[in-house]
């Protein structure tokens, strides 16, 4: 993972040391702002940060809106941290473009691990390949998706649970087993996270989206077979 830079962005100096003491034992790169702002800016200057963590409430620009000026010209993945855990919180980093919610505190070992599980999601670890069912071509090497020939826009999260459901065509699949393999930790709480993101998936896929059928007390399946 050495290779990989990371900017944080939080307005509390000793949160910001205490992660880059953490991601930097691990060999990441980090770059560090102390504001929405100076985020954006540092982001805009170094084309090479392979991931961003952004806390809610900063100064001169909160991370939702420094979220969304990133979203304009890069799919970068981004964790928001913030102090508050209501559903109002969370849709709005999810509507902002962020892939990850994460409330504080938290743990540095439990968010490195998360971190690392993203990059190698993103950036690969042997599993290229490209999907293809019902029209929907998902190329897991590009990240690029299309839905009869015409490309869509993703988030990573949308695109690594479109994935999980190609792979797994047909199945029935728990919502605590998507949980855990596309953010990959244990989840202990309500369904908002990933019923907010199958929604956004829907929506964006078009008439497609009907492939990702609701089993109703469970979670999901992708199912084409009725095309």
């Amino acid at each position: 993972m050495s290779n990989f830079k990371i900017l944080i962005a939080d307005d509390e100096s000793r949160m910001r040391k205490l992660l880059r003491d953490f991601l930097e034992r691990d060999g990441y790169d980090v770059v560090e702002a102390s504001d929405g702002k100076e985020a954006v800016e540092i982001f805009k200057k170094n084309k090479d940060i392979s991931l961003i963590i952004l806390d809610v409430m900063m100064p001169k620009m909160d991370g939702w809106e420094a979220c969304r000026c990133i979203r304009e010209e890069s799919k970068v993945p981004i964790i928001m941290l913030t102090a508050k855990d209501t559903e109002d919180d969370e849709l709005e980093s999810f509507d902002s473009g962020a892939d990850e919610f994460i409330t504080k505190p938290v743990s540095p070992g439990v968010l490195t691990a998360r971190i690392g599980a993203i990059l190698r999601r993103t950036y690969g670890d042997g599993n290229d390949g490209v999907l293809s069912s019902g029209g929907i071509v998902a190329d897991k090497d590009s990240h690029i998706v299309t839905v009869d020939g015409k490309e869509i826009e993703l988030s990573f999260k949308e695109f690594e649970l479109l994935v999980f459901f190609m792979e797994n065509e047909g199945i029935a699949l728990s919502r605590e087993k998507i949980l855990n393999a596309v953010w990959n930790y244990d989840y202990f709480g309500d369904a908002r996270t990933i019923d907010t993101h199958v929604k956004k998936l829907r929506q964006k896929l078009l008439e497609k989206g009907e492939y990702i059928k609701t089993i109703w007390g469970m979670g999901y399946k992708f199912d084409t077979s009725q095309d």
